[in-house]
């Protein structure tokens, strides 16, 4: 590797392991914790969904990514999806995905900000 990309993937790789955030759900009586980046391969998957119109599916797909328990580990797998898109409460997954997806948001203009 040229010594340009080691500092992009020492970057991406202190960004994966670093601190996590969490929103909480009263709802579910749970926090949910997250790191405020993925990699191109799951953010690929979710753009995939939203551009193909699936944003309900894009929405618990994110979820399912992004949602871990405070050990780091994943908090929801891909056999919960169809539970996830039919039982629980659109309102509270939507205002979830949404806490999520802004703290991420703000955190990536931060970064580019202190660079």
């Amino acid at each position: 590797m040229t010594k340009v990309l080691d500092k992009a993937t020492a970057h991406f790789r202190s960004k994966l392991t670093g601190e996590m955030n969490k929103v909480h759900v009263s709802e579910w009586e749970t926090d949910i914790w997250f790191k405020s980046t993925n990699s191109l391969k799951e953010e690929a998957k979710m753009i995939e969904l939203a551009q193909a119109g699936k944003t309900v599916e894009a929405l618990v797909e994110t979820l399912i990514i992004r949602a871990r328990n405070e050990d780091g580990s994943k908090m929801f797998t891909q056999f919960d999806k169809a539970t996830m898109m039919n039982e629980v409460d659109p309102a509270v997954l939507i205002r979830v995905v949404g806490e999520i997806n802004s703290f991420a948001e703000q955190a990536k203009q931060e970064d580019i900000l202190k660079n």
